[in-house]
């Protein structure tokens, strides 16, 4: 086993071999399946639906994007400390509920359709974000802070200077983690009439029809991929320099 892995290790050319042969066998699969010819067939649906389900998560993540990163500075505002608590344990019990019932009581509020989907899947993404600025901010050391203050800056200056700053690694993990729930989630959108590739999952599984089944999961894997490496790309390259460990590992 331990010659495998220092063979693995020193061979670049092993992990070309090994894709290129996993690349091959998936090709047999899908064609003696039939599920590329399925794909061709339900190409024009497919784009359509994977262009919705993008915007969707888009619209909704960078929403409860939003709305977390404010909920979590408000969180840790001296005046509003005393709250802080039950506020934090009301998202606990908001991320509690299961998502399906979730979906159910907003659709007996706005209806069928992308506005439900919509209030939906924030609730989904929401809670990381709030976590993760509330412990980014509240984690910056005492001595940074009083530093601050020492040199005359206000409660304000102090948040947006320093504070937020240097919580913004913490912050943008959370909202990887957020993103990564909304994906995960949005084929259950499909069950409120709003658009999305669980059309394929669940066509699939109510007609037993595999190859459905298959073009959905993996189109939903495929952009939840797709959306981790960009987030992680942006993440490496809008944070300053000094406050990602990404970039103080490559030094």
């Amino acid at each position: 086993m331990s010659n495998l892995i220092e063979l693995i290790r020193r061979s670049k050319t092993f992990f070309i071999y090994l894709l290129l042969a996993l690349v091959y066998l998936c090709g047999v699969f899908s064609e003696s399946a039939g599920l590329i010819e399925e794909f061709k067939y339900s190409f024009d649906d497919w784009l359509y639906l994977f262009r919705q389900n993008i915007l969707i998560v888009v619209c909704s993540g960078t929403t409860a994007s939003l709305l977390g990163i404010a909920a979590g500075i408000l969180m840790t505002r001296p005046w509003f400390k005393r709250f802080a608590e039950p506020f934090a344990q009301g998202f606990n019990i908001l991320s509690a509920v299961p998502t399906l019932a979730i979906l159910a009581i907003i659709m007996t509020i706005t209806g069928l359709g992308f506005k439900s989907a919509f209030f939906g899947l924030i609730t989904v993404t929401i809670l990381p974000v709030v976590r993760n600025t509330y412990q980014g901010i509240t984690e910056v050391p005492d001595h940074m802070i009083e530093a601050a203050q020492g040199q005359g800056m206000t409660e304000r200056q102090v948040l947006w200077k320093i504070q937020i700053p240097n919580a913004l690694y913490v912050i943008s993990a959370g909202i990887r983690t957020g993103f990564a729930l909304n994906v995960g989630t949005s084929p259950l959108i499909t069950l409120i009439a709003a658009d999305s590739l669980g059309e394929f999952i669940f066509t699939g599984i109510q007609l037993n029809e595999f190859n459905s089944l298959l073009i959905g999961s993996l189109s939903v894997a495929a952009l939840a991929i797709l959306m981790d490496f960009v987030l992680s790309k942006m993440q490496y390259w809008l944070l300053p320099k000094g406050v990602n460990p990404q970039r103080f590992a490559e030094e």
